[in-house]
């Protein structure tokens, strides 16, 4: 009955148009109201408990950080320093999406911001150099699921607050797996251009010399790097300060060397209220409702019953991959992790699989959900910077190859499980 209540509400409260945050905590309060004892008191102490931790300050400082970057048009420098370096190579500057992507995702924990940063100087450079449109789309939207995985994450940040693992852990967890799924991308782009060379004309070969002179325009990026990741990795700072010192930085590179102004931190800053907002209101459902499922004893109920099917755990984990397909359908990639890891994570750490190397390949789903249409965000956004001149449909069609990369990506993981914690077992021992 309550299994029958939760799904019936869940269903009942999304169908209805209601904000998933809403629908999350409503049904929450539902369960506590109905089969808690009227105890809906607890799951108003678990979001102010929550709420009122230090680390969750770290998830809008990481938004800003993101939407300074797009303001203040570093990634314009950063693009040019870095297209002499792939023109050599078969699909030309296609692969300087995927090497920008990377190293915007290095300072920047939103996989839409780095889209948006590196798309709005990409794809007109791309397009006036004749490149294939559609394919650059795809390129820019696989490379910037990246910022998702390549720490500092939102998606490592808010796993590691929901199911209390050490955020430093999955950052250091984050980053072979983040530079594995780079290489896959570039790997594929060379075999589409050897397949088929019209998707990327032949690039002017610049001398070494004057290529290594334009290195300069990195130079904003790696100080950004080196405050976020050097003290954070070096112990210096938590994640949050970690944060702080990164939009510090941000604003300052903006102003001196980037076009940055007021009006643009005003935006900014509008930018990241909205985007925090979104993302609060489902956290906040999600801890109603996580709050209610530990209350009554439902994630145990369902070990129990996984373990009479009888299914291994890897086979166990193919269920949960499939599911988070599905929902990648429906659901932007942040709600669908908040939204699943209640019931996802303690099933799957009870048959034996690690919190970190978890906490990764469900980032690599989401991914998977950030290019999966008709809700795929990154599609979206970059859909809207080309200004209608590649169809929806067209850019899904481009990015399907790195939708299967990234699956490549988990089974990689599940094979080779030290590619996520070697890392982590030579930082943390």
């Amino acid at each position: 009955m309550i299994w029958t209540t939760l799904l019936g509400m869940l269903t009942a409260t999304v169908l209805s148009g209601a904000v998933l945050g809403s629908a999350l905590g409503l049904t929450g309060f539902a369960i506590l109201h109905f089969f808690a004892g009227g105890s809906t008191r607890i799951g108003v102490q678990t979001v102010w408990n929550t709420l009122n931790e230090f680390t969750l300050t770290a998830i809008p400082l990481f938004i800003l950080l993101g939407e300074l970057l797009v303001a203040s048009g570093l990634a314009r420098g950063v693009y040019r320093a870095m297209a002499p370096f792939f023109g050599r190579l078969p699909g030309g500057l296609l692969h300087t999406n995927i090497a920008v992507c990377t190293i915007f995702g290095a300072v920047s924990g939103s996989s839409m911001s780095v889209a948006a940063a590196v798309g709005s100087v990409a794809y007109p450079e791309l397009k006036s150099r004749g490149y294939d449109r559609a394919q650059t789309v795809g390129t820019l939207a696989a490379g910037g699921t990246l910022g998702l995985l390549i720490p500092p994450s939102l998606s490592l940040l808010i796993y590691g607050a929901l199911t209390d693992t050490s955020i430093g852990r999955l950052f250091m967890a984050g980053v072979l797996p983040g530079l594995m799924m780079a290489a896959i991308f570039m790997a594929w782009i060379v075999f589409a251009a050897l397949r088929n060379p019209a998707i990327a004309p032949e690039e002017k070969r610049v001398a070494i010399s004057e290529a290594l002179r334009g290195l300069t325009g990195v130079l904003p990026l790696l100080v950004l790097i080196v405050a976020v990741l050097g003290s954070l990795f070096a112990g210096l700072a938590t994640p949050t300060e970690a944060a702080g010192v990164g939009v510090a930085a941000a604003a300052v590179l903006g102003f001196t060397i980037g076009d940055l102004t007021l009006r643009g931190v005003g935006q900014a800053l509008i930018g990241t209220v909205r985007t925090f907002a979104v993302i609060a209101m489902v956290f906040v459902g999600a801890l109603v409702l996580a709050q209610a499922i530990s209350l009554l004893g439902l994630p145990q109920q369902m070990l129990a019953v996984v373990s009479e099917w009888g299914l291994s755990k890897w086979l166990l984990l193919v269920v949960v991959v499939v599911v988070y397909l599905i929902l990648g359908c429906f659901f932007d990639g942040l709600s669908m992790m908040i939204m699943t890891l209640p019931l996802v994570f303690p099933l799957l750490t009870g048959v034996g699989f690690d919190p970190v190397w978890l906490g990764v390949v469900v980032t690599i789903m989401i991914e998977v959900g950030m290019l999966t249409p008709p809700v795929g965000m990154n599609l979206f956004v970059l859909v809207g910077i080309t200004g209608g001149e590649v169809k929806l449909g067209e850019a899904a069609v481009a990015a399907l190859p790195y939708w299967i990369a990234l699956l490549l990506g988990v089974l990689l993981l599940c094979l080779f499980p030290g590619i996520a914690l070697f890392l982590p077992g030579l930082a943390f021992g």
